[in-house]
């Protein structure tokens, strides 16, 4: 009965995984829900700082793909050339300008991989909690296998006084006697063995919800958890898994940056201009400078960067393609196998 109990409670949290700033101390329960161990979990102040540092990270990425490369200041001073007297003097500024629309479309790329980011958030988040609802309800298993063991324990002290009198008035063998006195001896060694897992339990939940070493309030839940959705409704969730979307935001970043590196062969135009003295020993003469420069894209037309995102792409696709068969495969699994031991429990109480 117990390792059926075991099974179901420990199935369905990852059943409803599937689907769908550390406080210093934590507010002291009388009991703790699952809820209250969630919501604990999940406000802890070193997940908030990791999960906006990915975000942030992201952003910068997405600020340097955006931002057009930095002018150039160049001066050249030529003398001696018309005469010994003779200088000339040129100041120029010059700026490259992108055409092809390169940089708007990394730009994006990148602004699609903050989204990545926060998927990626939501993916952890939701990894965190499925963590703090199987490590709660394995607590709330131990505290029932020790709540059942206690009654059996003090249910072997009556009976066993029972006989012992029984004994004594010639009614029972010693032998009787000395076997119940047996088997509650290791029904209270067992109650020792599950004591200590208890304890182990508990610890375990303290340090996921940020209270680790702290006393913690005993959980309550039900043995097992109601709520199992239908299969239909389940694997109409899946879609909605945030690793699946951020593999699908990496592939549509993937295309962009391919669609990018399509267009290296468009080059970039550098213009530059500024003024230009001259000094011939006699007068000085002022002019302007404008020059223009444009790359030859013979040997590199960004064909590296094209062939790296379309492989790009497909991996991620194909990564998509496989977790969701996955996923849907452990879905119906956890399903039936909830469903079969949920059927055995019933029936195993009705017996």
């Amino acid at each position: 009965m117990r390792h059926l109990l075991c099974m179901v409670s420990l199935a369905l949290p990852l059943a409803a995984w599937a689907q769908t700033n550390t406080p210093q101390s934590a507010p002291q329960y009388r009991s703790l829900t699952e809820a209250d161990a969630v919501r604990l979990g999940l406000a802890r102040s070193d997940l908030s700082s990791l999960e906006r540092g990915s975000v942030e990270v992201a952003e910068a990425d997405a600020l340097a793909a955006g931002l057009p490369p930095n002018p150039t200041l160049g001066y050249s001073r030529d003398g001696g050339r018309r005469g010994a007297d003779a200088t000339e003097q040129t100041w120029l500024i010059a700026q490259t300008f992108d055409v092809s629309g390169r940089r708007g479309l990394r730009r994006e790329a990148a602004g699609v991989r903050v989204d990545v980011a926060s998927v990626g958030n939501a993916q952890r988040r939701k990894e965190i909690a499925a963590e703090i609802r199987y490590r709660f309800h394995e607590v709330l298993l131990k505290q029932e296998t020790i709540s059942s063991t206690e009654a059996w324990t003090r249910r072997f002290a009556r009976v066993e006084g029972i006989v012992d009198k029984l004994a004594r008035s010639g009614e029972a063998s010693g032998y009787d006697r000395r076997r119940l006195a047996r088997e509650r001896q290791t029904a209270q060694a067992r109650l020792s063995v599950e004591q200590a897992d208890l304890e182990r339990a508990h610890e375990r939940l303290a340090a996921l919800i940020g209270t680790p070493g702290a006393p913690l309030a005993p959980v309550s839940g039900v043995l097992p958890p109601a709520g199992l959705p239908a299969l239909d409704q389940a694997l109409g969730g899946l879609e909605r898994r945030p690793d699946l979307q951020a593999l699908a935001r990496r592939a549509e970043a993937a295309d962009l940056d391919g669609r990018a590196a399509s267009r290296g062969w468009v080059p970039d135009i550098t213009v530059g201009v500024g003024p230009k003295y001259t000094d011939n020993g006699v007068g000085r003469d002022t002019s302007t400078v404008v020059t223009l420069s444009i790359p030859l894209p013979v040997f590199d037309r960004q064909q590296a960067g094209a062939r790296r995102a379309i492989a790009d792409a497909l991996s991620a696709r194909s990564e998509y393609a496989l977790i969701r068969a996955r996923a849907e495969g452990d879905l119906r699994g956890l399903h039936r196998q909830v469903e079969r031991l949920s059927t055995a429990v019933a029936d195993y109480r009705t017996r």
